[in-house]
């Protein structure tokens, strides 16, 4: 295989996985709240998530799909509504600094949010569709092997850069805002997703 095809492949990796988006602000989120170490269930659980739907867009998911228009567009609004429902949880925090004693992010939850993530099922079509498909078994396999580190390295970025922070937000008062801040952000989100669609 080729130099450039396999630097293409981690330009594309890299750019879909380190750029914002909802699986990445709530793992920054986490990594203010509850640190970096528990942290990694979230990051491990996105990145499986999403390497399981490359894998499946990679079988035939996306071509199945699109003979059901009503399921992509349950997973549509099923993405928009969840996006709304964790930025309602952030709005609803108290402000403290959970660590240890609270509730942890999960893997499941880091699994899930990649299928309800539109910015996943984009990544993970063009992705196959550039580098999947055309080049067989070897080369897909290679693509989703590259894109698994790459994308396991990105999330963890933002949980770090979110750890980072936790000394900066000890106060109630600063970690209310911030949560309001991540909240605006994921509804931004939202409202992008329902704007493009029309």
């Amino acid at each position: 295989m080729e130099m450039s095809l396999l630097l293409s492949m981690c330009g594309f990796a890299l750019a879909m996985s380190i750029s914002p988006g909802p699986v990445n602000l709530v793992a920054l989120g986490s990594g203010a709240q509850h640190g970096f170490r528990a942290s990694l269930r979230h990051v491990v659980g996105a990145t499986l998530g999403f390497i399981l739907l490359l894998l499946l867009m990679g079988l035939g998911l996306g071509a199945l799909l699109s003979r059901w228009p009503l399921v992509v567009g349950a997973l549509h609004w099923g993405g928009i509504l969840f996006l709304g429902y964790m930025a309602w949880q952030l709005v609803r925090s108290g402000g403290e600094l959970e660590g240890e004693s609270g509730q942890r992010p999960a893997f499941w939850y880091g699994a899930l949010m990649q299928w309800l993530n539109p910015k996943a099922w984009l990544a993970a079509s063009m992705g196959m569709g550039a580098y999947g498909g055309a080049g067989g078994w070897g080369q897909m396999v290679v693509f989703t092997a590259l894109y698994l580190v790459i994308c396991l390295g990105s999330i963890a970025c933002w949980a770090y850069v979110g750890s980072c922070l936790q000394q900066a937000l000890l106060s109630p008062r600063r970690l209310r805002w911030f949560n309001r801040v991540m909240a605006l952000l994921l509804l931004l989100s939202a409202g992008y997703l329902l704007f493009a669609e029309g």
